[in-house]
């Protein structure tokens, strides 16, 4: 028999999906950055009254995601050159890092079976879904749990929100970058496999580099944010 929900665990159930929902599309750029955001529109979206809506928008302002624009409304927050440049200078720090000295920790199985998986993705039909880039988060991901060191871990997630628009945007719109991600992913994997962590960190770093760039291009296209 299913247990009946408290008003309270109600109403937090209602401010949870409308942050969840609103969230997610201003990860995957369906709400694009700079986008105006109108409170009436997303309550008809999710059926909901104001009172979720406007707490889930307050939440996402206090992680950056939305701006508040005075006697307008709501803003996806934009992307600039600077935010991309300090992103990659911390991933370019962490993740050769992590290689370097937490490599042996990954779990080869694990290796293994995202190898697969990733070339699965470069051959197949389907190759621009979500799941490329759950696969993504996935490898990156399971790089920085090998650390078992939580200050790590906790700067990784602090950037992941932005990483992951800007990810999805020049994954999107620059040619060639989604099929060159799972390339210079596979020359990581395979550098693990063969446990040269050197190797595996030096791939990390000219990866890294490359999405740089192609976020660079991406922005600098469009006069520099957007």
């Amino acid at each position: 028999m299913e247990q009946q929900r408290t008003p309270v665990q109600a109403k937090l159930s209602r401010k949870q999906t409308a942050y969840e929902y609103v969230k997610e599309k201003i990860l995957s750029c369906e709400y694009e950055p700079g986008a105006m955001m109108n409170e009436q529109s997303l309550c008809d979206e999710l059926v909901l009254s104001r009172t979720p809506v406007r707490d889930a928008l307050s939440r996402l302002e206090q992680e950056g995601l939305v701006s508040i624009l005075p006697k307008k409304g709501f803003v996806v927050t934009a992307m600039k050159l600077g935010d991309v440049n300090r992103i990659y200078e911390v991933r370019l720090l962490l993740e050769p890092y992590a290689l370097r000295r937490y490599g042996h920790k990954l779990d080869r199985g694990e290796l293994e079976s995202l190898r697969t998986r990733m070339e699965e993705q470069i051959t197949g039909a389907d190759r621009f879904g979500q799941h490329d880039y759950n696969l993504d988060d996935a490898f990156h991901g399971m790089i920085m749990e090998a650390t078992n060191n939580r200050y790590l871990i906790d700067t990784y997630e602090n950037i992941k929100n932005l990483n992951l628009r800007i990810r999805v945007l020049s994954g999107n719109q620059v040619e060639n970058r989604l099929d060159d991600t799972f390339q210079e992913h596979a020359a990581i994997i395979d550098a693990c496999l063969r446990e040269d962590w050197d190797e595996a960190a030096q791939a990390m770093t000219r990866h890294l580099e490359n999405a740089r760039v192609a976020a660079f291009h991406l922005l600098i296209g469009d006069e520099g944010d957007f």
